[in-house]
């Protein structure tokens, strides 16, 4: 309905002169010419004086409140401008949208700065912790040599050692952190060229074979019958998701167990799975596994080594690749990590990969 100044200021005008000419024509001695000139008057008295009114102190005032919450709102979330608050509309109504809209934004502002700010806390707070660790130990150890246990070889040789291990735990730490924040500021760039998946994850199980060994799991790449699996990655990252994701799961995966590698080929689109048999993730913990520092089982993590750090590097690692990574896991059933990456076809060789690879980004 139009709701602008004038058509406020002829209705109430109207509604004036009928009024009044309504009351008047009950009076004696007023005739119709009498009515007229008063409903007439009346009428042209009371639109200009409405129309002043509305128009003058009112809707002009609206507007300067409206442009002033959409220049705050503009500026403030970077909006694209939008058109100036139109007469012929209800002024009033669209200013209460957008006070309400910038009020709506401005709460889950205020609700993410919340978040933030818990993280900020929780995550200073794992840091200390994860610093504090192998740093105590150390100095206890250096401090204990210092004290006169120095004097024995062996008590000396035994301490250096477990010192220099501890300092190694955080020097991986601090690589760790760093590389993860270099992740999420984007100052590291990925250098996507073709890479054979199959043999790469071949390449790492021959690494992490002897930790297999002692737990006595099995590793395996499904299909059986597959050879290659070209897709378009940077070689160094997604080396390091999955060798991040085969050692996880060898490490909590049931001992005997298996750990397989399945890859599923689409059209444009590799699907590779790193699934175990082991105990699973509670459906509790799947949401918040990928963030810094948190672990399922914290006594079981931490005598198994590792930063807490890895699964956060492999997501922001697989985002970089324009995909995400999903979880799926059943208690007493085992964890599945899948994602996707683009498919690079096989009818070439890796040379002539990497010359088409190359001529097509150029291009």
């Amino acid at each position: 309905m139009s709701l602008s100044p004038r058509f406020i200021a002829l209705i109430l005008a109207f509604i004036i002169s009928l009024i009044t000419s309504t009351f008047l024509a009950f009076v004696d001695g007023v005739n119709k010419s009498m009515l007229f000139v008063v409903a007439t008057a009346c009428f042209i008295t009371s639109f200009f004086l409405i129309l002043y009114t509305i128009d003058i102190i009112v809707f002009r005032e609206v507007n300067k409140m409206y442009r002033t919450i959409h220049k705050l709102k503009m500026k403030d979330f970077n909006m694209v401008p939008r058109k100036k608050l139109i007469q012929e509309l209800n002024p009033l109504k669209t200013l209460n949208d957008e006070i309400f809209v910038y009020v709506s934004k401005k709460q889950k502002e205020i609700d993410e700065l919340k978040k933030l700010e818990l993280f900020r806390r929780e995550f200073l707070a794992d840091v200390s912790h994860e610093f504090k660790t192998p740093i105590f130990a150390a100095q206890g150890f250096i401090h204990t040599l210092l004290d006169g246990a120095m004097e024995d070889e062996n008590v000396r040789e035994r301490f250096l050692k477990k010192a220099a291990k501890n300092l190694d735990s955080l020097d991986v730490l601090v690589k760790d952190l760093l590389v993860l924040s270099q992740m999420e500021t984007g100052d590291i760039k990925m250098n996507i060229a073709p890479v054979d998946m199959h043999q790469l994850s071949l390449n790492i199980f021959g690494r992490l074979e002897n930790i297999a060994e002692d737990r006595n799991i099995v590793l395996k790449v499904k299909p059986d019958d597959i050879a290659e699996v070209w897709v378009k990655a940077d070689l160094d990252r997604i080396e390091q998701v999955m060798l991040n994701l085969i050692e996880n799961a060898i490490k909590y995966g049931n001992e005997g167990g298996k750990v397989i590698v399945h890859f599923n080929s689409g059209k444009k689109f590799v699907e590779i799975s790193v699934r175990d048999n082991g105990p699973g993730i509670p459906p509790e913990h799947l949401t918040r596994i990928f963030e810094r520092f948190y672990r399922v089982d914290k006594s079981r993590s931490k005598d198994r080594g590792g930063t807490g750090l890895g699964l956060a590097i492999v997501k922001h690692i697989i985002n970089a690749h324009d995909t995400k990574i999903a979880v799926m896991s059943k208690p007493d059933k085992g964890t599945t990590f899948t994602f996707k990456l683009e498919k690079v076809y096989q009818n070439t060789t890796h040379a002539d990969h990497e010359e088409s690879f190359i001529t097509q980004t150029n291009s």
